[in-house]
């Protein structure tokens, strides 16, 4: 835990926010409210998708946690990863959701942005 109050200023911002994004993610609309739109996409994947959702709620929540206090770079790019699958993903099965406003593609452009730029400045204090 020590690392977290050691970095840059861009990282543990970084950090915060995107750990800020999944945490939110996952319990807001996943577990508290179940939203309609999250339960249409995950639909797509088969007649459990109620408890689909609830297990993605745990998972983001857990996902949050790891970006928020890992030492390691790599959840940055598992991120960015996640971000252009979940992406994909909401293009086959929703496509009209990319037009909406704060739609899956100014979310997951930012949410990228801020993992390159934590993955770069965590890099160049590496070396």
């Amino acid at each position: 835990m020590n690392h977290f109050f050691r970095q840059s200023p861009v990282v543990l911002v970084s950090r915060i926010a995107l750990a800020f994004v999944w945490i939110y993610q996952g319990i807001v609309p996943k577990l508290v409210c179940q939203s309609p739109i999250e339960l249409g996409l995950l639909s797509h994947l088969g007649p459990m998708f109620g408890f689909l959702c609830s297990i993605m709620g745990y998972g983001e929540m857990l996902f949050g946690v790891l970006i928020l206090l890992s030492p390691w770079r790599w959840p940055f790019l598992l991120n960015i990863a996640a971000m252009l699958g979940l992406f994909g993903f909401v293009s086959l099965t929703e496509p009209q959701l990319l037009v909406q406003p704060f739609n899956p593609v100014t979310l997951n452009v930012a949410l990228i942005a801020l993992s390159i730029t934590a993955f770069i400045s965590m890099q160049q204090t590496e070396s």
